[in-house]
């Protein structure tokens, strides 16, 4: 492919165009989330049951993160994420049958259209990006994840001001697809040295997951993936349904909530990705913040009606500081351990692993909160598992 260019300007502008990218399909897959409580009557189906939808959208995004490798190559980064947002957009206009089986549909469609994104990112940022910079430059950009959810948590709910939640799911949609268009102009940069014969189905399912599995150091980082990815979404998916069924907090109130989460989650990422770049130590960190989520997750069980807007705030802020920060630092060392050309197939076979925690994770944290009749033991099940996880993260860091 030749040399890549890592001028500043061009880390920037592949910073710019990727961010964007990852803070829409993010706003995508979190927009029924937050209606849940709106649409869930219309529906016909309890807004707890919001964890099934996040685990379908999952089971998508684990297909598309496998088959990004050979799309990439044959097509373009840009070019595979704008047709990735495109399909991110038709999901959302299923959803708005208002049935509970399109919604199912919807929810696999932006799957597809959400997991290959972070492969092609990474093989832009892993070519265009000096190694001494790879943690804080991967961690800005997937701020644009937090920053996904604090746009919908701040515009979703301004959306239900003007519209019912269908209208909402529109105005979504028009939203992604004016960011498709503004990607158009970073494709002539980025989408160069195309391999027109690279195959896109053959040897792009199985070989990701070979390729990661078969280096011992890889499979420790996906593996703490997993209950990572869990923990994440299950407190993001659930967040606002928690806030108002058991707190009693108005929906304006909770997407509040879930924008500071982002706003942290934002800072964390960039602070984390700064310090794995200067200590070298990413093992560390991350085993650091599994403890740090944890630690957030367990007090969040104890949340009563009782305590002060500002306290749950705080709460809120801590979790995505740590709970929202690691998957930068994750997916920069995931690139680092191969080849710029293997990023993108190495970051296909680690999303995989770390998109099925995603998958499995609500949909048991849904159940358990029915079972239980309330969301405490579900934040403490998944807090003790995620704090397990960190332990072989920090033995391998202490190791390194």
């Amino acid at each position: 492919m030749g040399s890549a260019d890592r001028s500043a300007g061009t880390v920037a502008i592949a910073l710019v165009a990727t961010t964007a990218v990852q803070a829409l399909v993010t706003m995508a897959t979190l927009t029924m989330s937050i209606l849940a409580p709106r649409a869930a009557q219309d529906v016909g189906i309890p807004a707890e049951n919001i964890g099934f939808y996040a685990s379908i959208v999952y089971v998508g995004a684990m297909v598309g993160s496998l088959t990004a490798g050979g799309f990439v190559l044959r097509f373009g980064a840009i070019r595979f994420s704008q047709i990735a947002m495109l399909t991110c957009a038709v999901g959302l206009v299923i959803g708005v049958g208002a049935h509970w089986s399109l919604l199912l549909v919807s929810a696999l469609v932006c799957g597809l259209g959400y997991g290959p994104t972070t492969p092609a990112s990474s093989h832009i940022l892993s070519r265009h990006t000096p190694p001494r910079f790879l943690s804080l430059v991967f961690s800005i950009k997937q701020t644009g994840v937090p920053l996904g959810g604090l746009i919908a948590g701040l515009l979703i709910p301004l959306f239900l001001v003007w519209f019912d939640w269908q209208g909402a799911m529109w105005a979504v949609t028009a939203t992604v697809l004016l960011g498709l268009i503004f990607l158009q102009p970073t494709r002539r940069r980025f989408d160069s040295g195309l391999e027109a014969g690279a195959p896109l189905l053959r040897g792009n399912i199985i070989g990701p997951l070979r390729l990661v599995f078969s280096r011992r150091e890889l499979r420790v980082l996906i593996a703490g993936s997993f209950l990572f990815a869990a923990l994440q979404q299950c407190y993001t998916y659930f967040l606002v349904t928690f806030l108002q069924t058991e707190i009693g907090w108005s929906n304006q109130k909770a997407g509040l909530a879930l924008s500071v989460l982002g706003a942290s989650g934002v800072v964390g990422r960039v602070l984390w990705g700064a310090v794995a770049d200067a200590t070298g130590r990413s093992d560390t960190v991350l085993a650091f913040l599994a403890f740090g989520m944890a630690a957030s997750a367990g007090v969040t069980a104890a949340i009563t009606p009782d305590w002060s807007d500002w306290t749950v705030l705080a709460i809120c802020a801590a979790f995505g500081l740590t709970g929202i920060a690691w998957n930068g630092v994750y997916l920069a060392e995931v690139s680092r351990r191969v080849a710029p050309e293997e990023a993108g197939r190495a970051t296909g076979g680690g999303l995989f692993v770390t998109f099925s925690g995603v998958v499995i994770g609500p949909a048991v944290f849904g159940l358990i909160t029915q079972i239980t009749g309330g969301f405490s033991a579900s934040y403490l099940i998944l807090a003790a598992a995620t704090a397990a996880a960190g332990l072989p993260l920090l033995r391998k860091g202490k190791a390194s």
